[in-house]
């Protein structure tokens, strides 16, 4: 039975949602070591993979089970049990099973969160903390990013990808009680993609870029930055997929 994984977890517990050579300390490594310890041994396949210190709300993954579990409810009971509180399984559902959950998806929703509030070092390694915000700056450029682009210069090198065409749906950038919030839909994002954009957002809120330099960039005939900006405001929001 192929079911559908919905679940959110603590970017700032772990080195990645990849499995990695180098530590065992990642999203993907913790999910396996939980499945086993239930017998089951499918590896489970992601939407997509998230950074060291990038959080999510609404990861999926599509897994294949064994005969014997058929009780999802107890199943997600089993893996919260053993995975709390880094990680948390918030739905398992039975799905068609040729079912995907990266082909699949028709869209992935990020969210960035900024505040310019003292910081809190009980909220650090979940909100970006900045002196100031220029809202009216990052608002007129950021529609820059919508529509289909070639993201060649807004990718973080080592991306293993041949493919750097993504359609961004929707980029917003709007106040919520004390946070400001970017907002980015789209078909896919490359490595570090989200984090570059937002950076170079950023930058232009401090006077530092332009809307103009950032056109050019993304028309592929100049770079002016390929910073980063910080992991621990980006939230994997929500997956999509059709009806």
């Amino acid at each position: 039975m192929r079911v559908k994984i919905t679940l959110e977890y603590d970017g700032s517990k772990f080195y990645g949602y990849q499995i990695q050579k180098e530590t065992t300390n990642t999203v993907a490594y913790s999910l396996q070591n939980a499945l086993n310890i239930l017998n089951i041994s499918n590896t489970p396949i992601a939407s997509g993979r998230t950074d060291k210190g990038v959080h999510a709300l609404g990861q999926v993954l599509h897994l294949d089970l064994p005969v014997y579990w058929g009780d999802l409810k107890r199943l997600k009971f089993s893996l919260n049990k053993i995975l709390f509180p880094t990680i948390n399984i918030k739905k398992i559902q039975k799905v068609h099973k040729n079912f995907h959950a990266r082909y699949d998806a028709k869209s992935r929703v990020y969210r960035y969160l900024i505040s310019t509030k003292e910081p809190s070092v009980f909220l650090m390694p979940y909100i970006t903390f900045l002196r100031d915000v220029d809202m009216k700056k990052i608002k007129n450029s950021i529609k820059l990013f919508e529509g289909r682009h070639d993201f060649d210069y807004f990718k973080k090198c080592g991306s293993d990808t041949k493919n750097f065409t993504r359609e961004i749906y929707k980029a917003d950038f709007y106040r919520y009680k004390d946070l400001y919030i970017f907002y980015f839909e789209a078909n896919g994002f490359l490595r570090s993609q989200i984090r570059m954009m937002v950076s170079f957002l950023l930058q232009i809120s401090d006077g530092k870029l332009s809307k103009n330099e950032l056109k050019l960039q993304l028309e592929k005939r100049d770079i002016f930055s390929t910073s980063l900006a910080p992991p621990n405001g980006l939230y994997l929001t929500k997956v999509k997929y059709g009806a």
